[in-house]
Order: C-alpha cells, then structure tokens, then sequence
C-alpha cells in the first residue's frame, strides 16, 4: 500500500472510533422503580455540596485526639489519682532516708514578767513534740512563780504549748528554757522517703481553714500557673515561682502578717509578711489537689545565705517567721519558702536578676536552712482555757495583763 493511501485510511478510522465513542449507550433495564424525574435545570452550574464528616467519624477523631491534662482538685487530689508518667507514678527506687550528719544545738529562753494586782493568764508555743530527720527537742525546763503551770498538747498534735497562769496577788515571773537540735534540711528527687504519711493528715492539709481557701479563686489561679504541666513537683514549682514573681514583702507589718489569703486573692493584692505570702502557696497548692501546710516558728540564728534571713543579735523576741511545705506522694513533705526569697530583695535591696538572688530562689525551693526552729502546723486553733479561737499561734499569747512584757533569746551552744 502506498504512503499516500495509509494515511487516508487511519484519519477515517480514527473518525470512526470517535463517533462511536461519542454515542449514547443504550439504558439498561431499571430494576426498581424508576426515580422522579430531576428538576428542570435553569441553565446555571448547580453548587457541589461540601463534604460533610459522619457523626461516628466526628466521634473517632475526638477520640484519637489527646485529652487535656487534668488539674485536679482539693476533692480530687494527686494523692488519689496521680497523672500517669509523672513522679508521683515513676517513682525512683525505694531508699530508707539518711539521718543529717551535721546537728547544731540552740538554747530558747524566753522570760514574762506581769504586773502585780492583775490576774494573768500566759501561752508559750513549743517546738514540735516529734522528733523528725530535720529537728529534735532535747528538753523543757523552767522557773518562776505561776500558780498553776502545765504543757499541754492540742489533741491531733498539731500544737504544744506552756499554758500559766498568776493569780492577783504579785507580779509574776517565768522563766522558760527549751534545747533544740537541727539539721539542715534537702528535698533530693532521687530518694523516696518510706512509709508515706497518714491520710487523715493528708486530708486535713488539703481542706481549706477560716483564712486559707481551697476553691473557687484559688482554684481558677492555680489552673492559670499550672496550665498543661502534668508532673505534680512541676506544678508545685510552678505555684512557687508565681508567687515569688507576684507577692511583695511589707516589713511595716507586725509579727508575721494576718495570713488572711482570702483577702489577697479577692483584691487581687498579692504578699504581706511570711504568714501571707506562704500561705499563699500553700492556698493554690491545696486548690489543685496538693496537700501543703504552713509551719510556723522561730529564727535563731544567723543566716549563711542572707544576713536579712538570719538574726544577728541573740534577741529573737520578733524573730517569728513561717515556712511552707508540700506533699507528694513517694517523696513526702518537700519543704520551700517563697516568702524569704522576697524578703530579701526587700530588705537587702536586690534586683531581680541579681545573680544571688536568683540563686536563693532555686535554693529555697527545696531547701531549709535550719537557723530557725519549728513550732507546729496548727489552725484556726483553741488554746487551753480560751473561748475564741486563733487562726495560728506563732507568737506568746497573754489575756489579762495588757502590759504583760516577754523577751526571747537565742543561742547556739554545744553539748
């Protein structure tokens, strides 16, 4: 076949192909009723309609997505349920604690004197009555003229007091001496301490007092700092380093402060004096589910870190301060004082960025420098022969004698 002719016959049937391609097949047999016919087109392309997501695929995909971290709650606290993969689950093997190596010894005087004529009644707050890794009461003595004189102990142990009383027949007299040793005192990640502590007393710090609240903006507060932070000593430190960045330190404030963090948190005030501003902490704690507690006392010596965290005279008469602790399961009370750090910018006249400071601030997030020494943990307290009841006991009480004087010393000595 010529050339010429080859070509003639494909472009004819290539023709033939595509009129065949481009004709309509014939319908087949409908074997349901036939639809209703569609409505007459009005010449404009019809819109697609946008694909729609069935409900069980909705469902599928919020259920592969990861939920939010739980803030818990002073009903729902960590000790229950503790986020899984956090330290409080993935726990570093069990070591029985080390007693300190290092103990240093302090005599507390402290000397009341009443005027004559006026019935007086009198209350010493006490170390605390248990022995711990960190403190130990050597022993109580005592001289003078009361009446009737006695230690009592509140019945949960959360307090010790020397209660007196002087009838109206002279001017009264104590002289009170008590021997403490300490040690200083380390949170250290790595250890658990063994066994963990009761659950009445985990309870009871996690319930709020007449001061200190446990909900509502507290609870609001504590979600803001923590956000999605699931580890609860991560947490805790996160409440720490709000506070230290919010509160300010007043020194006009007499003894330790009210500690009324109720009113803080309504006027949106934050600080005050060691009463305040650790209760503070220990608020937010106990509003996401960490047990915390304030624990008050008395420094008694000078400080290595700050000569404003120390005394540096032996007279303690208005050395009272307040620390604050929390609790996390396997690991126990982890101690911390946000109000000192912010003591000393206030007193030493700190920046913020001071390179001291800020490592006074990674310090006292686990760390108790024992120049002072525990008195209790107690709220909203009724001492013996009282009606009205204290929201905390730090400094000597006295009803009857308005001119009733006290002085306190402190001294280190050795055994």
């Amino acid at each position: 076949m010529k050339r010429r002719h080859f070509l003639a016959s494909a472009a004819a049937l290539s023709l033939f192909v595509k009129d065949a391609l481009a004709a309509p097949k014939p319908a087949a047999k409908p074997t349901k009723p036939a639809a209703k016919p569609a409505a007459k087109s009005s010449g404009k392309p019809q819109a697609r309609k946008p694909h729609t997501r069935s409900t069980a695929g909705r469902q599928l995909h919020q259920a592969a997505s990861p939920p939010a971290p739980r803030v818990h709650t002073a009903d729902d606290p960590v000790i229950e349920r503790p986020p899984q993969g956090t330290s409080a689950t993935r726990l570093p093997p069990a070591k029985a604690p080390e007693p300190p190596a290092e103990w240093r010894t302090w005599e507390i005087t402290t000397t009341v004197n009443t005027r004559a004529g006026r019935a007086t009644r009198f209350w010493l707050p006490l170390p605390l009555n248990q022995d711990t890794l960190y403190q130990r009461t050597l022993g109580h003595s005592w001289g003078g003229n009361p009446e009737q004189a006695a230690m009592r102990r509140l019945p949960d142990g959360d307090l010790e007091v020397f209660h007196c009383e002087w009838k109206e027949n002279g001017e009264g007299r104590l002289r009170f001496t008590t021997q403490v040793t300490t040690a200083d005192r380390h949170f250290d990640i790595t250890k658990r301490t063994i066994p963990p502590d009761r659950e009445d007393i985990l309870r009871r710090n996690l319930q709020a007092s007449r001061l200190i609240p446990n909900d509502g903006l507290a609870h609001q507060l504590g979600e803001r700092i923590v956000g999605r932070i699931k580890d609860p000593v991560a947490q805790a430190k996160a409440v720490y380093d709000w506070v230290v960045d919010n509160a300010i330190y007043d020194p006009v404030l007499p003894g330790c402060g009210g500690g009324d963090v109720r009113k803080q948190l309504i006027s949106g005030q934050y600080g005050g004096r060691s009463a305040d501003i650790n209760g503070l902490f220990v608020a937010i704690c106990r509003a996401i589910g960490i047990p915390a507690r304030c624990v008050y006392g008395l420094r008694v010596g000078p400080s290595r870190l700050f000569r404003s965290l120390g005394l540096a005279t032996p007279d303690a008469t208005r050395g009272q301060h307040v620390r604050a602790e929390f609790y996390i399961p396997g690991y126990g009370w982890i101690p911390v004082d946000p109000s000192d750090v912010r003591r000393a910018i206030a007193m030493e006249v700190l920046s913020e960025r001071d390179s001291k400071l800020m490592a006074l601030r990674r310090v006292l997030f686990g760390v108790w420098e024992m120049n002072w020494v525990a008195f209790n943990v107690g709220v909203d307290l009724t001492l013996p022969g009282q009606q009205n009841a204290l929201p905390f006991l730090a400094l000597p009480q006295s009803e009857g004698d308005e001119e009733l004087s006290y002085a306190i010393s402190a001294r280190q000595i050795e055994l």
